[in-house]
């Protein structure tokens, strides 16, 4: 009955049963009432007339919860339905907040009292400001300056909206608002930002009340990175500034306005304004501020309170930022440059703060300065360059920066971040353990580490060198051993690699090895020699150059590197092997010749003790380990050798595998042993991970291969038939399955690089149909492999038109049922979804002719199965399904059948696309939305298409053209997509999609606008929207990255550092 009563709005609501309800709501009443209070709630929240009963509520309501109840309701109708309300209601909204604002803020009890509801109307408000500011409300700033005048309370108020709608245009307004609307607001703040100047000035220099000296500081800061350096520099407000930092109880909030200020960069115009503001605030630190040169403030950080602490992490912005902007300016006179070398003292000593935030803030800047110094080091290769005043500029620089520089480098060395290859780690008991979980902030830390780190390494080779040799001895000597300094030095003289010149870097890393090795031997205890394993064997891992130029460092590291493979520490058998393989694929030539001094290549003394080295190893380690082998043996020219090797390297699984066929022939049950499947199963999986040499060993067990997946299926099949769903999960048919799953990945990975295509195709494709594919439909869905899917992806990618005919025998086997099994809902099957519209993708690419055999029912269910892609919430189904879109409608215009398949699906397809560029689940899929609509619409004048896209029976009146038709449909479409737009706006931005269509980046910002204006998206994180262009950006960092030696690490280098 009270529900009935609340949703009845036709009269005034009853605003004491809503306040119980939301009082209910949140968790007076039982779970029940609390459901039912949830239900109508939200019901009230989306019906269109609430807004109507806001006033009421406010006026009369006892329950802060239920005032926000109302303006969340008000809000949603402001935001989005604005334009669309009558002038007179716009007005009334307008006023009437307004007034509730000057009538709670001009007394100072209420203002206290009601400050959370202050501080929401404060936001409806600037919402408000948003649609009307500056053209429908001219006077809005003027009028709040003349209020703040009225009050202390009103202005500190006052000073809360200001800063909130600065925010609002400059900090927030991206994919908010319009790009026009932004421009508009920010031309307003700009020109009538003097009376906000002097209204600040006024406060700062006329109040004694602390709350609105804050008040006013935190407006300025809002401010000051964008108004006009003239109300800086050419008014007191600077020197204001400086006179309360000293003030304790402003200090954090004055430093933070200077910090703005420090961060503006025009021209030189205020240079010596800056150095005046450094110079004041460098003694203002010192006399004041309690922080003398030297002061450790690690330790001042450690124990301050959060006052404090919050000054220190102030003070390393207030450096960066000015820093930043004006170092030039501090380093032109002897006076001025020695405040600029204590300042960068104190920012060496803040970056040793334990603390995560303030090191980041720190190590942004100093990646900044050390790139600005390397890329003037290297200008000095030029001899262009050091002619004259200029080469004699960057020698005094670089003298200049010479000891902070190496201050840095130690920096740099004591705190480097663990590299992604490290797996052992401290736990927070102090443990030695196997890494768990990557933390991806420490990975960001580490790569920008480590890219500063190689830029000081090529300003000063030396420096770094000694650095880091000094720091070994002292863990040698025991003068500063603790695994945490061992751990960051061996992490930093990794990160290096590739920096020095190659007879530097042997030099350095032969006494590196040599030191690391020696502590391994002199050091006592288990833990303590899982770091010295872990460290050795990452810093190894980072050097193939010097590996490669010494053949008996080499053999010594692998035969460590078979040791660790016997020590049963946690991690250290896991990185032995990781580092063996990351050292085989860059060394691998060296282990295929007979080096001097050796009686037969390594290769073959290793295959020789193969059984005892892989002793002590876990499967998932023995299959890494012959994925090294594996990549060895390739490495072998004489297929004579490779053969020989290999075979001797398959000893042992081959032998294993023809003991399992010979008892399965003699007693099939045999292979129903769960033993016996997991050894199957590791055969398999030693097979695949070195599938580069195997078209012999394959062709010894295809066949076989073939039959037990085969009765392996029918296992599966008949267990998931007899125990239901539920035996899909037991541990033996997932054992089945993975054997399933690892043939198939097998076949997969040697069909996709195998050389000799087409004898192989001929070989190994037929006999497969029906043991996999008609495997796959007989099964149940449960036991279907999604790898059968994207094998024939594989095959088709591979050998393309050649399978055109075998087309429909693919389709017979897998559409139908595999679309059954994805269309009841978006979470089932997930692998399934993505490999099965791969597979479609590769027909529609490659088999494209196979298309037009298919019946009218069948294209149908293909493009529903398209639709059904694009509009799944998982980024990468949604991707697939958009570019096979695509595909499909560029080969159907250059087709035959461009009419006929146009008129039936080219409505459907614009409807679908603006159903998911326009809701907010789909924006990763932007940039191809786009795409798909300019082909579109760019197809409907060319001359591909002839024939028009409607019946002329069923419409009112016959169109000139398709262009003509299409456009008033996507009128109609929008309009009633977007009831909250005008249909002024819709026509409008049909037509610009139509004046666009054939300049791409207009087109794209044509639609990017739109979206912002429309209900949906103006409330949303959009950078999804600009995904394309910072694509664009992260390549150009690439080639950059690739143009400075050791800044990508050696052993990422792909193809550029095979050995010879």
């Amino acid at each position: 009955m009270a529900a009935e009563k609340l949703r009845d709005l036709s009269q005034p609501i009853d605003v004491p049963l809503l306040d119980a309800t939301v009082s209910a709501f949140y968790g007076t009443g039982s779970k029940e009432e609390r459901s039912a209070a949830d239900q109508i709630l939200r019901e009230l929240q989306n019906n269109p007339d609430t807004w109507l009963q806001v006033v009421h509520i406010l006026q009369n309501s006892q329950n802060l919860n239920t005032k926000f109840f109302a303006l969340q309701v008000l809000e949603g109708v402001i935001k989005y339905r604005w334009n669309a309300l009558p002038i007179e209601q716009r007005d009334g909204i307008k006023n009437y907040i307004s007034d509730v604002i000057v009538q709670l803020s001009s007394n100072e009890a209420s203002f206290r009292r009601e400050r959370l509801y202050v501080n929401k109307l404060n936001i409806i408000l600037v919402q408000v400001l948003k649609h009307e500011w500056p053209a429908r409300w001219k006077s809005f700033i003027p009028d709040l300056v003349s209020a703040a005048k009225s009050s202390e309370t009103i202005c500190e108020n006052c000073m809360a909206i200001l800063k909130l709608l600065s925010e609002e245009v400059f900090d927030f307004s991206r994919g908010e608002m319009t790009q026009q609307k932004i421009k508009e607001l920010k031309q307003s703040l700009n020109s009538e930002f003097q009376l906000i100047h002097e209204l600040c000035l006024y406060v700062l220099s006329a109040s004694q009340r602390a709350e609105l000296i804050r008040a006013t500081l935190a407006t300025l800061h809002a401010f000051l990175s964008w108004i006009p350096l003239g109300y800086i520099f050419e008014s007191p407000l600077l020197e204001t500034l400086l006179k309360f930092f000293p003030m304790a109880s402003y200090r954090n909030l004055t430093l933070q306005c200077l910090t703005e200020i420090a961060a503006l960069q025009f021209g030189d115009f205020y240079d010596m304004q800056y150095v005046n503001m450094y110079t004041v605030f460098m003694i203002q630190l010192q006399v004041f501020c309690c922080l003398a040169p030297g002061t450790n403030i690690p330790d001042v950080y450690a124990n301050g309170s959060s006052e404090e602490q919050a000054f220190v992490q102030n003070l390393a912005l207030f450096f960066t930022s000015f820093f930043k902007s004006h170092i030039r300016v501090l380093e032109s006179t002897a006076e001025n440059r020695a405040a600029l070398l204590m300042g960068l003292e104190y920012l060496i000593s803040i970056s040793y703060v334990d603390d995560t935030e303030v090191f980041k803030v720190s190590l942004d800047y100093w990646n900044l300065l050390v790139l600005e110094l390397f890329e003037a080091h290297n200008t000095m290769d030029n001899p262009a360059a050091t002619a004259g005043m200029m080469g004699l500029q960057i020698l005094q620089r670089r003298q200049l920066y010479a000891g902070p520089m190496s201050k840095l480098r130690m920096l740099m060395i004591c705190r480097m971040a663990k590299p992604e290859e490290v797996l052992i780690v401290e736990d927070e008991n102090g443990n030695i353990v196997r890494e768990t979980m990557k933390d991806n902030d420490v990975l960001v830390q580490y790569k920008i580490m480590r890219e500063t780190l190689i830029y000081l390494s090529h300003l000063d080779h030396e420096d770094t060198e000694q650095q880091m040799l000094k720091k070994l001895n002292k863990q040698l000597s025991g003068e500063e051993w603790t695994w945490n300094n061992l751990n960051t030095l061996c992490w930093a003289i990794g990160s290096i690699s590739g920096s020095m010149a190659e007879e530097q870097e042997n030099r350095f890393l032969v006494m590196v090895i040599r030191d690391l090795l020696n502590l391994c031997e002199i050091t006592k205890g288990k833990d303590n020699k899982a770091v010295i394993a872990s460290n050795i064997m990452y810093v190894v891992g980072q050097y193939p150059r010097f590996l490669r130029a010494h053949w008996k460092f080499l053999k010594t590291v692998v035969n460590k590197l078979f040791e660790f493979m016997h020590e049963t520490h946690p991690g250290v058998q896991d990185m032995a092997c990781d580092t063996f393989l990351k050292i085989v694929q860059k060394c691998k030539r060296k282990f295929v010749v007979t080096q001097v001094g050796e009686n037969e290549p390594f290769v073959s003394e290793l295959l020789t003790s193969l059984p005892v080295t892989v002793a002590d190893l876990e499967p998932h380690q023995i299959h890494s380990f012959y994925e090294s082998v594996g990549h060895m043996i390739q490495a072998e020219s004489d297929p004579v050798k490779r053969d020989e090797y290999l075979k001797r390297l398959m000893d042992l699984p081959n032998q294993k595998w023809a003991e399992i066929i010979g008892q399965a022939s003699q007693r099939v049950d045999i292979l129903k042993d769960q033993d016996v499947i997991r050894t199957v199963l590791n055969i398999l999986q030693c097979c695949w991970l070195s599938w580069h040499l195997f078209f012999p060993q394959i062709s010894v067990i295809f066949l076989d291969m073939l039959t037990v997946y085969r009765m392996y299926s029918e296992l599966v099949s008949s267990s998931i038939a007899e125990g239901g769903p539920y035996a899909s999960k037991t541990s033996y048919v997932k054992l089945l399955r993975s054997v399933k799953r690892e043939t198939l990945k097998l076949i997969e990975t040697f069909l996709d690089k195998a050389e000799d295509q087409p004898h192989i195709g001929k070989q190994f494709v037929p006999p497969m149909m029906d043991p996999v594919l008609g495997d796959y439909s007989r099964n149940v869905p449960d036991a279907r492999e999604s790898e059968v899917l994207s094998l024939f992806a594989t095959i088709i990618n591979k050998y393309k038109g050649v399978m055109t005919e075998d087309v429909p025998r693919i389709f017979e086997a897998v559409f139908e049922c595999t679309l059954e099994m994805i269309t009841k809902n978006f979470e089932d099957y997930p692998e399934h979804r993505l490999k099965f519209f791969s597979l479609l993708r590769a027909i529609a690419t490659y088999c494209f002719p196979a298309l037009f055999q298919l019946s009218s029912q069948q294209l149908k269910l293909v493009m529903d199965s398209i639709n059904w892609a694009f509009r799944h919430t998982e980024r990468n189904i949604a991707e697939t399904g958009l570019n096979l879109l695509l595909e499909m409608l560029k080969n159907f215009q250059a087709s035959d059948f461009c009419n006929q398949f146009h008129r039936t699906y080219f409505l459907t397809i614009v409807q679908e696309i603006f159903a998911v560029l326009t809701d907010t689940f789909h924006k990763p899929g932007f940039k191809l939305h786009v795409l798909i609509l300019q082909h579109l619409f760019c197809l409907l004048d060319s001359k591909s298409l002839t024939e028009p896209l409607y019946e002329a029976s069923a419409v009112a009146y016959p169109y000139s053209s398709n262009s003509m038709f299409v456009r008033e449909y996507t009128i109609k479409l929008l309009s009633s997509s977007f009831p909250n737009m005008t249909i002024v706006e819709v026509t409008q931005f049909v037509n610009g999609l139509f004046e666009s269509r054939n300049d791409l980046p207009s087109f794209k910002n044509h639609i990017r606008d739109f979206l912002v204006q429309s209900k949906e998206f103006s409330a949303q994180d959009n950078k999804e929207l600009y995904a394309e262009e910072a694509a664009a950006q992260r390549e150009r960092e690439r080639q950059r990255m690739l143009s400075i030696p050791g800044l990508i690490a050696p052993s990422e280098l792909q193809d550029e550092m095979v050995d010879s």
